[in-house]
C-alpha cells in the first residue's frame, strides 16, 4: 500500500489568489490594516505561519484567542472570494484524470498534507468537488512547521486502516521546495510538480525523487506506482 498526499494550492487547484485575498481582508477586518499581508511568503506555508509572520510586520504578538478569530473570519471571507467570478480558478492539468484513476487502484490511499487550515481546505476542495477523493489529511491546525506534518498524516493512516505505513511507501505531492524538503524530512518520496510559481529548474535544483511540468500525462505518474520505486 502506499499513501498519496497531495498539497492543495497550484498542485490541484488554482484558486486565482483566492485564499490571499480572503486572508487579507479578514486581517483588516480584525486590525484594521489594509494589506497587512503584503510582506509575507505564502509558497509552500502554513497558514498559522503566514498569520504569526502577518502579526510579527505589524508589530502584533500572536494570541490563540486572535488566530481563532482570524480563522473564523478568513473562512467566512474565502468562500466568498472562492465563488466569484473568475477566469483565473482552475484545476490544473490532468488533476481530474489522474485523482479518478488513482481512486481505482486498491494498492493506493489517498490523503492530504496542505499547509491550509482543514476547514479552508475543505473549502477550497468543496468548489472544485474534489472533497470526495482524500480520505485524510494533515494541515496547518497540527502544527505550523510543515515537516511535522507527515507524521500526523501517518497516524491518522494508521487508525483509519489498522496498518503501519513505512516512510518509503510514502508520496509527498507538491509544487514548492517546501514541500520536497518536508518529503526529506519524513525519509518519504518527493513528487514535484511545476505548476506553480517555481520553475521545473528551480524544483530541479531541490533534488525531488521525481518531477513533472503537469500531470497531464498521468501514464508517468502511474508508472512510478507501477515500478515500485
Amino acid at each position: 500500500m502506499k499513501l498519496l498526499l497531495f498539497d492543495i494550492d497550484l498542485t490541484l487547484i488554482d484558486s486565482a489568489r483566492s485564499g490571499r485575498r480572503a486572508m487579507t481582508l479578514a486581517f483588516e477586518k480584525l486590525f484594521g490594516i489594509k494589506d497587512g499581508m503584503d510582506k509575507v511568503n505564502f509558497a509552500g506555508r502554513t497558514d498559522r505561519a503566514i498569520f504569526r509572520d502577518a502579526l510579527t510586520y505589524q508589530g502584533l504578538e500572536w494570541q490563540k484567542e486572535k488566530e481563532e478569530n482570524f480563522k473564523s473570519v478568513y473562512f467566512e471571507q474565502l468562500k466568498t472570494e472562492i465563488a466569484k467570478p473568475n477566469s483565473g480558478k482552475h484545476l490544473e492539468p490532468g488533476v481530474l484524470e489522474l485523482l479518478n484513476e488513482l481512486r481505482r487502484r486498491e494498492d493506493v490511499f489517498l490523503g492530504l498534507l496542505t499547509g491550509n487550515w482543514r476547514q479552508g481546505a475543505q473549502i477550497k476542495l468543496e468548489h472544485f468537488n474534489l472533497n470526495h477523493f482524500f480520505e485524510l489529511g494533515a494541515f496547518a491546525d497540527d502544527s505550523e512547521n510543515r515537516n511535522e506534518l507527515p507524521q500526523s498524516a501517518a497516524q491518522r493512516f494508521s487508525e483509519k486502516t489498522g496498518l503501519q505505513i513505512s516512510p518509503k511507501n510514502v508520496f509527498i505531492i507538491g509544487d514548492t521546495p517546501l514541500d520536497i524538503a518536508c518529503a526529506k524530512s519524513f525519509d518519504a518520496k518527493s513528487i514535484a510538480v511545476a505548476t506553480g510559481f517555481f520553475s521545473y529548474e528551480d524544483l530541479e535544483a531541490a533534488k525531488p525523487d521525481f518531477l513533472f511540468m503537469d500531470f497531464s500525462v498521468r501514464e508517468n505518474f502511474l508508472r512510478i506506482l507501477a515500478e515500485g520505486k
